[in-house]
């Protein structure tokens, strides 16, 4: 089992990435990793992900009550908690505004398209939520019809959050977010989509199945079909 010091690494390490690749901006985002004994590591408020120090982490319990650190913990620490209390499958959150995907998110337009086999293969789809207030209940309430099912969300004029069973896995599932956005908007450009038709989608449940195993397999939703005039 990694360390809580691994953790703290690993969370320092992701942040810079995040910042990097320009899908946060000044201190915008934030992640965490499910700790044992009920306890939440994650980032503080006011701090760029580019330039956190392990140190700088804060510990919480499942209340969001803080039991470690010298910083203030991030504002919307709730929406963490709900995904933690719902997925005890979930071990790591990625919450970040990458530019394509969270557009997306600010026109109102989900990623639900069957348009790439790897997203449906990996994430079904992902769904937009109704806007809610950063930092209040509003946010985590807006979150929670989404949260068993899906394994990353749109938050309508805000961004984007994933979670996984490792945090590499949960960011990686952000990079996938974005990816599948930037090519969700070429195809808007070019006036033309091409989904997948529903035999292929069938074909990549049994794949999924096979790679995840039946049980997860069953639990992440595919994408809805494309119209009948989109499948001739």
């Amino acid at each position: 089992m990694p360390t809580e010091r691994k953790h703290r690494e690993e969370i320092v390490r992701y942040g810079r990435m995040l910042h990097e690749h320009g899908y946060v901006a000044a201190c915008d985002g934030n992640l965490s990793v499910r700790l044992p004994g009920n306890r939440i590591l994650v980032t503080p408020t006011c701090v760029s992900k580019g330039a956190m120090k392990a140190s700088d982490m804060v510990i919480v319990d499942l209340g969001g009550e803080k039991v470690a650190g010298r910083r203030n913990v991030t504002s919307e620490i709730g929406m963490h908690l709900l995904i933690y209390r719902m997925r005890p499958d979930v071990e790591a959150i990625v919450h970040a505004h990458p530019p394509t995907a969270t557009g997306f998110a600010a026109a109102g337009v989900p990623l639900t398209e069957p348009l790439v086999c790897e997203v449906v293969m990996g994430l079904g789809c992902i769904p937009l939520a109704r806007y809610g207030t950063p930092g209040t209940s509003e946010l985590a309430q807006t979150l929670e019809p989404y949260v068993p099912s899906y394994d990353a969300i749109l938050m309508s004029n805000h961004g984007v959050v994933s979670y996984g069973d490792t945090l590499e896995h949960a960011y990686m599932k952000m990079e996938t977010v974005e990816h599948f956005a930037q090519i969700a908007l070429v195809t808007h450009l070019l006036g033309r989509q091409q989904p997948l038709k529903e035999v292929d989608i069938e074909k990549l449940l049994v794949a999924r199945t096979k790679y995840f195993g039946a049980k997860i397999a069953a639990a992440m939703p595919l994408p809805p079909l494309p119209a009948k005039s989109q499948l001739d």
